[in-house]
């Protein structure tokens, strides 16, 4: 017998069968040369390559498999929405890789491995729904027998815009963001076959969509078209004038097949947000809404702002209308606390919230978003500017998380960034008032003398619980929040 070769008996194959998983037995088996047998299989010893001796000592060092489940992410969240997997079956894990990032109704949470293992079995697909204390993967664990079965998940806040994922591709880690994963993902792209051209060779969207051109083409030449020549000047002297005919009988119209419509319907669950959205305006519905309208001038804002927008940007801060408008109404609730109070469900006790952590709407590819700006009462003009960046960036790549969230006491949506100039907000429960900006238009306006001038005008739409609060407060406080924007010199008087 040859060095290279190794003889193991049958008894030695039978403690093989019981040491090693099904699936790796039956992938051992399948690698040796079939022979045909004049005996009975238990009468043969096999002989195995020495290559393969390997197999006997990795599935006497494999530990036990572990289900990996889905613990308690807290704010009462029974289910999440499995948004995407950083690993397959067959992956090696150590602890803290990620292992799937998951959406509930309040945020995006990263889980990680608490082990070192290899990851045997994935229970859910993308999008789909997984319940808390259920597994989300089977890991076999390199710690031998004396691993502890327990509920293991470590959940991880959603990732600022200044982190960033690792996922390794053929020996070596790729950085992107999630969306931009997902953008491969949906492309079939794999990111290991892009260069990045972001900090430290992290591969941005935009080398996403380079490559997806490369391969596909991203200029499609023009369709030709026939141009009509009219007949020379000669021609139509030159040619003998036509005998008179009789007038041609019409020709009817050739017939046009019709075109076969063969779209289908789709029929899909509510997930994440948009079922989050279905909870809160219903119970918004339950709310009577006093509404009131009115215009501002934004004239003298808009002079400051040109003067003070270099300076912000200097500072790595985009400086837009916004945060004016949120410190102002600040300013305004300091004066009228009950816009800033909470009506409990019994109807019976007010809270007044010492907070003034006025929510933004934004409008993500998640849908409707409402992150909001924490103890604006504390806070200046460019402190504000700096945490709408921060929430901004975040909510664009889809990474705002639970605190980012929850806590609102006010809300100012900013409808006018898109269009329109009037709307009907709805009032966030447990919040009492929401206002919506429309959109500014440069409009003839009269001055004091009597002179038309050119303005700037936004008009203010505002929605209040009518139960604790009357018209006569909205009206009054929106005075008071439009006196600082025509005037914002004012604000400087009030500012703590």
């Amino acid at each position: 017998m040859s060095d290279k070769l190794a003889r193991i008996t049958p008894h030695y194959l039978t403690g093989l069968h019981q040491q090693a998983s099904a699936h790796q037995f039956k992938r051992y088996c399948s690698r040796i040369r079939p022979t045909r047998l004049e005996r009975p299989p238990h009468a043969y010893s096999i002989t195995i390559p020495t290559q393969h001796r390997y197999f006997r000592s990795s599935c006497a060092a494999a530990g036990p498999v572990l289900q990996f489940k889905l613990s308690d992410i807290g704010e009462g969240i029974r289910e999440v929405t499995v948004k995407e997997w950083y690993v397959k079956e067959g992956d090696k894990v150590s602890q803290f890789d990620s292992i799937c990032e998951v959406q509930s109704d309040k945020a995006s949470v990263t889980i990680t491995s608490r082990y070192d293992g290899i990851i045997r079995k994935i229970y859910y697909d993308i999008d789909a729904t997984a319940l808390v204390g259920m597994p989300l993967v089977d890991i076999e664990t390199e710690g031998g027998p004396d691993v502890a079965h327990e509920e293991d998940v470590l959940e991880t806040p959603a990732m600022s815009h200044e982190e960033h994922t690792h996922q390794e591709i053929r020996g070596h880690k790729t950085h992107a963001t999630p969306a931009v994963r997902r953008l491969a993902m949906e492309n079939n792209i794999k990111l290991s076959e892009v260069v990045g051209t972001g900090r430290d060779g992290r591969i941005l969207k935009e080398d996403i969509l380079n490559y997806l051109a490369k391969q596909t083409g991203a200029i499609l030449p023009p369709s030709p078209f026939h141009e009509i020549q009219p007949p020379p000047p000669g021609a139509t002297a030159a040619a003998p004038k036509p005998k008179e005919k009789a007038p041609p009988q019409p020709v009817p119209p050739p017939a046009m097949p019709r075109p076969v419509f063969t779209g289908k319907d789709r029929t899909e669950p509510l997930k994440g947000f948009h079922k989050a959205m279905v909870k809160t305006m219903t119970a918004a519905l339950k709310i009577p809404h006093f509404g009131y309208c009115d215009e501002v001038d934004l004239t003298q804002l808009v002079r400051l702002r040109a003067e003070l927008k270099g300076v912000a940007e200097a500072r790595g801060v985009k400086l837009s209308f916004m945060p004016f408008f949120i410190k102002a109404a600040s300013l305004g609730l300091l004066h009228y606390p009950i816009l800033n109070a909470s009506l409990d469900e019994a109807c019976q006790n007010i809270t007044y919230k010492a907070s003034h952590n006025v929510g933004v709407a934004m409008d993500t590819l998640q849908g409707l978003l409402v992150p909001n700006v924490k103890n604006v009462q504390m806070l200046s003009v460019f402190e504000i500017a700096t945490e709408l960046n921060r929430l901004q960036n975040l909510g664009t790549a889809g990474q705002l998380g639970a605190a980012d969230l929850t806590g609102g006491t006010f809300t100012l949506s900013n409808i006018g960034s898109i269009g329109g100039t009037y709307a009907k907000p709805v009032i966030l429960p447990p919040e009492v008032a929401i206002g919506a900006l429309g959109k500014a238009q440069v409009l003839p306006r009269f001055n004091a003398k009597d002179e038309v001038v050119k303005a700037h005008i936004m008009n203010v739409s505002w929605s209040a619980d009518h139960r604790i609060i009357d018209g006569a407060t909205m009206c009054r406080f929106s005075n008071l929040w439009k006196s600082y924007l025509e005037n914002p010199a004012a604000m400087v008087l009030d500012l703590k």
